[in-house]
């Protein structure tokens, strides 16, 4: 079965939110890239690709909210969403960007750089060392200590 017609409902989703981008399926992955308007669409967008228990595997997505869109909060505007996990409250995510390293990521999104091993434990599932990490993964974070 081809990737975009397994992701059709986030596809879809994502046609209907009327995301600037597209849904293109390349070297085995589904590239999703584009622009929404706001937090809530991009969240939307997540909740749709999460619908297919292999996306993690599958699916490689870069999406934006719009610069001064409503609800543009995320840092830096990009690479981050937030997805309801089964009612234990809210998770983030980033996608790795090229340059990106785990410290990085966690000076960026939790205030220090390091708190990068609780990123690390927190994706263990996915990631063997914590100095190994690629473009285009797509990593939970854990909320901020507040």
């Amino acid at each position: 079965m081809a990737l975009r017609d397994k992701y059709n409902y986030a596809i879809q989703t994502a046609k209907g939110l009327h995301m600037e981008g597209a849904a293109e399926e390349r070297d085995g992955k589904l590239h999703f890239h584009g622009t929404v308007n706001s937090e809530a669409e991009k969240n939307k967008i997540w909740d749709a690709i999460k619908t297919i228990p292999d996306w993690q595997r599958e699916v490689v997505a870069d999406l934006r909210v719009k610069p001064g869109a409503a609800g543009s909060g995320s840092p830096a505007g990009q690479g981050t969403s937030a997805s309801n996990n089964g009612g234990q409250g809210q998770e983030q995510q980033y996608t790795v960007q090229s340059g990106d390293t785990l410290s990085a990521i966690a000076k960026r999104l939790l205030g220090d750089a390091g708190k990068y091993m609780s990123i690390y434990n927190l994706n263990r599932d996915q990631l063997s060392d914590p100095d190994k990490i690629s473009p285009g993964q797509v990593l939970k974070i854990p909320q901020p200590s507040r």
